[in-house]
């Protein structure tokens, strides 16, 4: 006996959302990501760094004493890594201010604010029954 599936038909991929990947582009390892979401998610990658931009997106500038009173279970290491990821990626830039004591903040840029969207997606799917054992949204459909 075979087994025969039933729904809907093969998609061409060439047509979907990730038609202007080139397939070599579209499987890790590359030395450099290819792919836009593979690009979107070495920005966002290792724990904490979406909620770290989450309160950039709350604040637009933030030091690094703000940022470590808003997430108290981040230690100072992980946080000081996320803040250099952000800066390295272009997300965020780092403003030194002169006098004393020196002061550093650091500041959401054009391309850091470009990742809201992707932040707001993330609480609506949250939000909304996206983790397991959750129920669907009020009136929505899981």
């Amino acid at each position: 006996m075979t087994h025969q599936t039933v729904g809907h038909a093969p998609r061409d991929v060439r047509d979907g959302p990730l038609a202007d990947c080139p397939d070599v582009a579209l499987v890790p390892p590359a030395p450099e990501p290819q792919c836009p979401v593979d690009v979107t998610l070495t920005v966002l990658g290792g724990r904490w760094t979406p909620l770290v931009l989450r309160e950039f997106l709350r604040r637009g500038e933030a030091s690094y004493s703000d940022l470590s009173a808003a997430l108290p279970a981040l230690s100072d290491k992980v946080l000081s890594d996320r803040l250099s990821q952000l800066v390295r990626a272009g997300v965020v830039e780092r403003r030194r201010t002169s006098g004393w004591p020196p002061r550093v903040s650091y500041v959401l840029t054009v391309r850091g604010r470009a990742l809201e969207p992707v932040v707001h997606s993330m609480w609506e799917w949250g939000a909304g029954g996206g983790h397991p054992g959750a129920s669907a949204p009020p009136g929505g459909r899981a």
